[in-house]
């Protein structure tokens, strides 16, 4: 049973390898295309493997923090690329005209809703 170790070992690693390789993302994978890793973690179980772990396989991403840019408490906005508003006097000036924005079209909203209400009371017009 003890000699049988090693060799299970060696399978699991290299299963375990194969499907790292296969299930990685092709952009994501580091020094050489995902394709060649896959033939060289097929064809060389336990070099391929270790060297797929020492230099092919993807590192994890670390989300933004605030001072790299990331908008906190929302993690749609927390990939990278995303980055948070850097002049706060300048977001809430935008965040102003939008409120007023947003009220001028409610009260325009309500005004042609008290003109349709105003006209349906009324009847139909006269010809």
């Amino acid at each position: 049973m003890l000699r049988l170790l090693p060799p299970l070992l060696v399978l699991v690693l290299w299963v375990y390898c194969l499907v790292d390789v296969i299930t990685a993302r092709e952009d994501s994978v580091r020094n050489l295309a995902k394709t060649w890793w896959l033939l060289i973690v097929f064809f060389f179980p336990l070099a391929g493997s270790l060297a797929w772990f020492i230099a092919g396989r993807p590192v994890a991403v670390r989300p933004l923090t605030r001072e790299q840019g990331a908008a906190p408490s929302y993690p749609e906005y927390e990939r990278r690329g995303r980055f948070a508003a850097a002049d706060p006097e300048k977001d809430e000036e935008f965040l102003r005209k939008v409120r007023e924005r947003a009220e001028a079209q409610r009260r325009a909203h309500e005004l042609k809703k008290r003109e349709e209400q105003r006209r349906e009371q009324e009847g139909p017009d006269p010809l």
